[in-house]
């Protein structure tokens, strides 16, 4: 039998004028049908932050192996919602969806306006590939998120900068992409970045990809331009590959970097994303990326611990660690002269 979540994580922190989950299932589906509305194909009528939602196929398996259902995932954002809302607030969202679970290749939808429910935010941004305006989700609050999980958006992808000032961005973002490295040697990699940002007197977090990686993240607190983000960024990654030679790569090409960690300091570019703190990623396990303290990057860590089994738990322990992101920013041309300097 599938091994599933408990049912009860699906309304998780139900404010007052949330309906229950028993509540929820004794509602009538969307075709009018009387009786409990949570079979394969049927829907749920609920009601999150006083905003409607319908919710279908919750008990759809997402992940075969571990037969976590798409209600699983929605249990889990909203266990961590209030966690992991202040990373995508007011930032457009690269939706990539996968609403039959990890085994398929998934899709990005970039324009979604015309199945939208008119209180979900939305704003306009040009694209030079379609030559028009495309409508972007703002993930602003649960039900939003919730939302998304129900499109099967398993992870959830915000950019770098918020609406108001998207050629700023409010942090620059290292990402160790391993080839076919262990995870000890991206941990390698990953102490010789702090080591490096240290020199340049930059404040830094890091927290799993989710998948193979991790994520380094140094706070700009929408001071400067992409261009001089990837700036810092490239010659961060530059000086770490002249220490670390023959395991880091700057190359792009997978091919040739086939036992090397990829040292990608390209994420740095207006529209450019990568997976959210809390995201959950279409992968074995539903592995999610999370932050880390330094100290417990080190040999033995591995990824495949922070699951969404875990990491609520975890939050409930040590609480976010990953804040300081949205802090002070870095005096990016003294961290420059620094690395000069040095």
């Amino acid at each position: 039998m599938p091994r599933t979540l408990p049912a009860s994580t699906l309304f998780f922190m139900s404010p007052d004028q949330d309906k229950t989950l028993s509540e929820a299932n004794t509602q009538k589906d969307t075709h009018g049908n009387g009786g409990p509305a949570n079979k394969s194909g049927e829907a749920i009528e609920a009601v999150i932050g006083g905003y409607p939602l319908t919710l279908t196929s919750l008990d759809k398996v997402y992940w075969p192996d571990e037969g976590y259902t798409k209600g699983d995932l929605i249990g889990y954002y909203r266990r961590v919602a209030q966690w992991m809302l202040p990373y995508l607030k007011d930032r457009p969202q690269s939706l990539h969806r996968h609403p039959n679970g990890i085994r398929d290749e998934g899709f990005y939808q970039r324009d979604i306006r015309s199945q939208l429910p008119g209180w979900v935010e939305t704003t306009e941004i040009y694209a030079e590939s379609t030559k028009r305006n495309l409508a972007h989700v703002l993930c602003q609050n649960e039900a939003t998120l919730v939302y998304l999980a129900n499109l099967g958006c398993i992870e959830i992808h915000p950019w770098n900068a918020r609406v108001g000032s998207l050629d700023k961005p409010d942090y620059l973002v290292i990402d160790l992409d391993p080839g076919e490295n262990t995870w000890d040697e991206v941990v390698e990699v990953a102490l010789v970045v702090k080591a490096v940002m240290d020199r340049a007197g930059a404040a830094c977090y890091c927290k799993t990809s989710g998948a193979t990686g991790m994520h380094i993240f140094v706070p700009l607190a929408g001071q400067y331009g992409f261009e001089e983000a990837e700036a810092f960024a490239r010659r961060a990654a530059e000086l770490v590959h002249a220490q670390l030679p023959a395991l880091t790569s700057l190359e792009r090409s997978p091919k040739a970097r086939r036992k090397q960690v990829y040292l990608d300091y390209l994420q740095n570019n207006i529209g450019q994303s990568v997976a959210a703190a809390y995201s959950v990623r279409p992968r074995p396990g539903a592995t999610v990326s999370t932050p880390l303290r330094w100290e417990e990057v080190k040999p033995g860590l591995h990824p495949s611990a922070f699951t969404i089994q875990t990491v609520p738990d975890r939050l409930d322990l040590v609480g976010d660690l990953f804040g300081g992101i949205m802090g002070t920013g870095i005096d990016l041309k003294a961290c420059i002269q620094r690395l000069k300097d040095g």
